[in-house]
C-alpha cells in the first residue's frame, strides 16, 4: 500500500526519502521487506505523506503515554493539569489529578483518532521519543488544533501554495508597532491560520506547522517575548508551510528554535527565514554587520523596512554574544497584542 502510494505521486525512494527526513538506505530497506519492521510512528508519517491513510487496526497503541499515561510522573502530571486547567484546555479547578488527567486523555485520544499524532518533535540533533514530551506536546497541539477549527469555519479563502507574492509584504509589517497582531489577521486573509497558545511549562517548543482540514496551521508559544524572536519563529513555520506543504505539513513540524540543527527541511526552513528577513546580498555588505552602536543598525533596518529589533537579534546570534544590545531586541513586545494570551481563570 505504501510503495503503490509512492509510485502513484511519482516518487523516487530519494524524493521520499527526503521528504520523510529520512536517509534513502532507510526507505530502501522498508521497501525490500515491506515496511514489516517499520514503527507505529514511522508508519503514520509515511502513509500521510503518500497519502495514503492508515488502517485503523494498525493504530491500536495498548501502552502509550497518550493513552494509561502510565510512564508519566505524578510531579509532572500535577505540572500539566495544572497548565492545561488555567488555560481552560479542560473544566473544573479543584478536581483530583487523576479527574484532569482523565478530561486530557479523553481530548488527546479524540484528537489522535482524528489527526494521528506528531511523529517526532524536532529539537535540532536530535529527534526526541519522550514520554513526557509527547504527552506534553499532544495536549498543547490537541488545543491548538481545537482552536483552528473554530477559526477556519469562518475562513472565506482557500490557501493558494502557488502565491507566494505576499511574502515581503508580511515582512513589512514588522516595522509597525501593532505588526504581531497585523500579521496574524494578513495570514489569514491568506488561508492561513496562526494560533498562539502556552506550551506546558519546561517544554521545548516554540512553533509548530502542521494541516487541520486541509488548512494550514501556525501554532506559536511565545515562550520569549521579544520581537526578534518572534519574527523568525513565524517565518520559520510560513516557511514551512510555504515549502512543505506537499512535503512533510501533514505529519507536521515542531520546533525549538534555540536548537541547531541537521535536519534538511528545517536548514530549508531557517535559510528561507533569513533571507526573507535580512536579504543576504543586502546584510553581508552593510556597515551594521559590525557596528558597535546602535544607530548604523537601526538605520539599516529602516532602509529595509523591518523592525530594528530583527536586525538586532541577527548581530547577538551571529556574535553569539547575547549580553550586546537587548534594551533593542523588543523585550516584552508580544504577549500584549494576544489578548487571549494571558492567565486565564479555570472553565
Amino acid at each position: 500500500m505504501l510503495i503503490v502510494g509512492r509510485l502513484r505521486l511519482g516518487l523516487s525512494q530519494k524524493e521520499l526519502a527526503r521528504r520523510l527526513g529520512m536517509r534513502m538506505q532507510q526507505v530502501q530497506r522498508y521497501e525490500k521487506e515491506r515496511y514489516r519492521s517499520i514503527s507505529l510512528s514511522n508508519y503514520r508519517k509515511v502513509a500521510a505523506v503518500v497519502g495514503i491513510r492508515p488502517h485503523s487496526e494498525l493504530l491500536e497503541e495498548p501502552r502509550s503515554g497518550w493513552v494509561g499515561a502510565q510512564d508519566i510522573s505524578v510531579e509532572e502530571a500535577r505540572k500539566v493539569v495544572r497548565h492545561a486547567r488555567k488555560r481552560g484546555w479542560i473544566e473544573g479547578g479543584r478536581e483530583s489529578i487523576e479527574d484532569g488527567l482523565a478530561q486530557l486523555k479523553k481530548d488527546i485520544a479524540e484528537h489522535v483518532v482524528e489527526y494521528s499524532r506528531p511523529s517526532m518533535l524536532r529539537t535540532g540533533l536530535n529527534v526526541r521519543e519522550d514520554v513526557v514530551d509527547d504527552w506534553s506536546l499532544l495536549a498543547w497541539k490537541s488545543q491548538i488544533t481545537r482552536r483552528a477549527e473554530t477559526i477556519a469555519e469562518s475562513l472565506d479563502v482557500d490557501y493558494n501554495p502557488l502565491d507566494l507574492g505576499w511574502l515581503t509584504d508580511l515582512v513589512r509589517l514588522s516595522s509597525d508597532a501593532d505588526g504581531p497582531r497585523l500579521a496574524i489577521d494578513f495570514l489569514l486573509q491568506r488561508g492561513i491560520v496562526v494560533v498562539a497558545e502556552p506550551a506546558v511549562p519546561g517544554m521545548p517548543l516554540d512553533g509548530a506547522a502542521f494541516v487541520v482540514n486541509g488548512v494550514p496551521v501556525v501554532g506559536l508559544t511565545l515562550r520569549h517575548d521579544r520581537l526578534d524572536n518572534f519574527w523568525f519563529t513565524l517565518l520559520h513555520e510560513i516557511a514551512h508551510v510555504v515549502l512543505h506543504y506537499r512535503t512533510g505539513l501533514a505529519t507536521g513540524f515542531f520546533d525549538d528554535i534555540d536548537k541547531p540543527t541537521r535536519d534538511d527541511l528545517e536548514l530549508e526552513a531557517n535559510e528561507f527565514a533569513s533571507e526573507l528577513l535580512l536579504p543576504e546580498h543586502r546584510w553581508k555588505r552593510s556597515p551594521a554587520r559590525i557596528a558597535m552602536k546602535p544607530g548604523p543598525i537601526i538605520a539599516f533596518a529602516k532602509a529595509l523596512g523591518v523592525h530594528p529589533a530583527i536586525v538586532f537579534g541577527r548581530i547577538r546570534k551571529e556574535r553569539d554574544r547575547y549580553d550586546l544590545f537587548s534594551q533593542y531586541v523588543g523585550h516584552r513586545g508580544v504577549r500584549k497584542h494576544f489578548e487571549d494570551f494571558n492567565e486565564k481563570e479555570p472553565r
